[in-house]
């Protein structure tokens, strides 16, 4: 007979090594699967002893599939009457496409009618389907202008195993299949045969890689707590032999509970250990984990005799940089130890000292990433360190000290300015060293202590080095939170990328961790609501919300602190109506200003329902209720127009605008600040009343204000641009245009 056994892209020459050592003949690896011959005892075989198939198939038969009717006549030749089991429901599982069939569903439809049409034929009884539970599922393959049917053995994938618990949300799993393709790429098979194998796992997860490696050094068949195989609804199912395979491998793993297996866990994540332990109870393996930190696994590791390190870093994307940059300092204490890791970088390259002997590229969930080897050395070079506040740290660029003295410096002269000045929220280092292209702004909490880093990287030049570049921004997220004495979960990444008009966030905050249960927003003092993972800050004696875990910006500009005070100071010496308009409002912090310098009635306009939330918030929190201050959710563009033709006029309006926006909900296509400024000034203008002023700011380093149609619009334009960059801005004094408007 011919099986094929299906696995994830990469995994192809593991699962072929893993067939051969089935005694599986016939092994053939191909693009995500590996055929082999040989009779329906190796077919079931591979079924029960697979820790790294899919799924197997037994094929009937290839046929012709140019088109949806050909594909029905080669499905009808097959005796299906033959190998559906009576009274069985069943379906058809279809993949792939060609230039005539299109769609997978109508594949599976026509070759699910070819057999209900044969069965019919041939019994007079029409079978039954059920795409939810089927008893037997039929898998239709199309390559080219054919298709391949076959019989799916296992009924479900192989990877769920039985034993998969959830036991803690916020610990990002591992699919079982994957934590054996680790251990098979780390030669796991080889470690238990020396007879004492010792298992060293770096971020264990929910515990699947225990699992795994508990139970190949046990003896264990992986398909041993699975109750239900794709093979019941077939007809031509062997149940003596099945059961005979049962039984030798129940014999096997009595047997095999007395082998020895050490395993070890490095994971500091909230949960992992009990997860890690519950995964194993689940599985049935009474194996204790040893929960230890990475220098004290190393050294555990390193006296074993058969011994593996796991290093699962598939859960550490860009939300998570913080994280990579803690744990890859962890992992360089296993330098020179055998190490298979998951990764979708290779800046573990860097933190063991190595190149890897084996790369295999594979996808974990849509990303790639990679299963590195890294084989035993005695020569390991030692690790780069740099001393940050009397402590050794490990870098991955040597470069990276030059980087923590400069910071260092910079951070105490910041210190004692913000001391002199009474500023807590203020930006401490601005891409000072080219090849260290970052912002770093610290935050300081007002009715609740607490410092936070927001560390927001610029993209590199063309012709970087992304790699080399990745390691110097995970160089700073270990070297600046020691120096700024802040805790490294108190740190949020954000990662620029080059887009029209300037530069926009591609990783906006530090997102929560997959799966981590979120916090309950909680009441403060006045009764305003703070939401989840959000902090109040205090400027000009002002307290605002701001929040690091969501995925926008954090709720304040740092650069336009002047800004907002000389609004205040503005609307202190304005008289008449005191009426404050500020559009693009996003939290209202300019709103709070012209509140606190006597605004009577405050207009606050923006797009964004949960911006002007926030404003609310932000307001309230000051002490600014009441009908006198109005939120506007509205296209500020089409709103300006509107407004144009009414008699509300404004004797103070801010105006700070994005650098370009499409939103689905705004009335013209896009807004462009380059583009457009002109129309929406002269807008502006024409809502002051006699003697009133705007400041209009953008910050596309490139502006280029068009004075001359200005003008010809009577609209007197002042460069305000230098008056409104506070010093800790000063080396970066682009980071916003600033302008005084009149009405000429």
């Amino acid at each position: 007979m011919e099986f094929v056994a299906t696995c994830p892209k990469g995994f192809e020459h593991l699962l072929a090594d893993e067939l051969r050592s089935l005694g599986v003949p016939q092994v053939r690896p191909l693009a995500g699967q590996v055929s082999f011959g040989g009779a329906l005892t190796d077919a079931y075989r591979v079924c029960l002893w697979s820790r790294l198939a899919s799924r197997v198939l037994a094929v009937l038969a290839r046929v012709d599939a140019h088109d949806s009717d050909v594909l029905y006549g080669g499905a009808s030749t097959i005796a299906w009457e033959e190998h559906l089991a009576p009274g069985a429901t069943f379906a058809v599982d279809a993949h792939g496409t060609n230039a005539q069939l299109r769609n997978t569903q109508f594949v599976a439809l026509r070759v699910k009618d070819a057999i209900v049409d044969r069965v019919f034929a041939a019994t007079g009884a029409r079978p039954l389907t059920d795409t939810a539970r089927p008893a037997l599922t039929i898998d239709a393959r199309l390559s080219g202008g054919h298709a391949t049917l076959s019989v799916d053995l296992a009924g479900e994938p192989l990877f769920r195993r039985g034993y998969d618990t959830r036991a803690d949300v916020r610990v990002a799993p591992l699919r079982p299949d994957y934590a054996a393709a680790l251990l098979a790429a780390g030669g796991w098979r080889e470690a238990v045969r020396s007879g004492a194998p010792t298992l060293a796992a770096l971020w264990a997860g929910q515990g699947s890689v225990l699992v795994e490696a508990a139970c190949a050094a046990l003896d264990r068949a992986p398909g041993l707590l699975r109750g239900r195989w794709g093979f019941a609804g077939w007809a031509q199912h062997d149940d003596a032999t099945w059961q005979a395979l049962l039984d030798e491998a129940d014999a096997r793993a009595t047997a095999g509970e007395k082998n020895p297996c050490s395993l070890i866990v490095c994971d500091d994540r909230p949960g992992a250990a009990s997860a890690c332990r519950q995964a194993l109870r689940a599985a049935g393996v009474s194996v204790e984990p040893t929960l230890c930190s990475a220098p004290e696994a190393a050294d555990a590791a390193r006296a074993a005799v058969g011994t593996l390190v796991t290093c699962d870093l598939s859960w550490i994307g860009e939300t998570a940089l913080a994280r990579e940059a803690a744990a890859l300092s962890s992992a360089s204490a296993v330098a020179g130890l055998p190490v298979a890791a998951l990764a979708r970088g290779a800046s573990l390259d860097a933190a063991l000292r190595a190149e890897p002997d084996a790369v295999t590229d594979v996808i974990v969930g849509r990303d790639p990433a990679t299963i590195r080897r890294y084989a035993r050395r005695d020569d390991v070079e030692a690790p780069t360190c740099v001393d940050v506040a009397g402590e050794r740290v490990p870098v991955l660029v040597a470069g990276s000290e030059q980087f923590a003295r400069r910071l260092a410096k910079v951070a105490k002269l910041r210190a004692k300015w913000a001391r002199r000045e009474d500023v807590t929220c203020y930006r401490v280092y601005d891409a000072d060293l080219p090849d260290y292209a970052v912002a770093i702004e610290l935050y300081e909490g007002s009715e609740t202590p607490g410092r936070w880093l927001q560390i927001s990287e610029y993209a590199p030049p063309r012709g970087v080095d992304l790699e080399l570049a990745h390691r110097r921004l995970l160089d700073v997220l270990a070297i600046a939170p020691r120096v700024m004495g802040v805790a490294p979960r108190d740190v949020s990444v954000r990662v620029r990328t080059r887009s029209r008009g300037g530069s926009q966030y591609a990783d906006e905050a530090r997102a929560p961790e997959r799966g981590r249960r979120a916090d309950r927003p909680s009441r403060q003092p006045g009764g305003v609501e703070l939401p989840a993972g959000a902090h109040l800050v205090d400027e000009g004696g002002l307290t605002f919300e701001v929040n690091f875990d969501a995925r926008h910006d954090c709720g304040i500009f740092l650069d336009h602190r002047e800004t907002r005070g000389r609004v205040r100071e503005m609307m202190k010496l304005t008289k008449g109506s005191k009426r404050f308009l500020n559009l693009f409002a996003y939290t209202g912090t300019a709103t709070c200003y012209a509140a606190d310098g006597g605004a009577k009635h405050t207009t606050t306009v923006d797009l964004s329902r949960p911006s002007l939330d926030w404003a609310r918030r932000n307001m309230a929190r000051n002490g600014f209720t009441g009908r006198e201050y109005e939120f506007v959710q509205a296209d500020v563009l089409a709103w300006v127009s509107e407004q144009r033709h009414t008699r509300n006029r404004w004797d103070l309006i801010f105006c700070d605008v994005p650098t370009f926006s499409n939103s689905a909900r705004m009335r013209k296509a896009s807004f462009d600040v380059q583009r457009d400024h002109a129309e929406l000034i002269i807008g502006v203008s024409r809502l002051l009343v006699r003697g009133g002023s705007a400041i209009f700011s953008c910050n596309l380093r490139t502006f280029r204000p068009d004075v001359e149609k200005l003008e010809r619009a009577g609209v007197r334009l002042t460069d305000i641009t230098d008056e409104t960059i506070p010093e800790d801005f000063a080396r970066n004094r682009k980071i916003h245009h600033a302008y005084l408007v009149e009405r000429a």
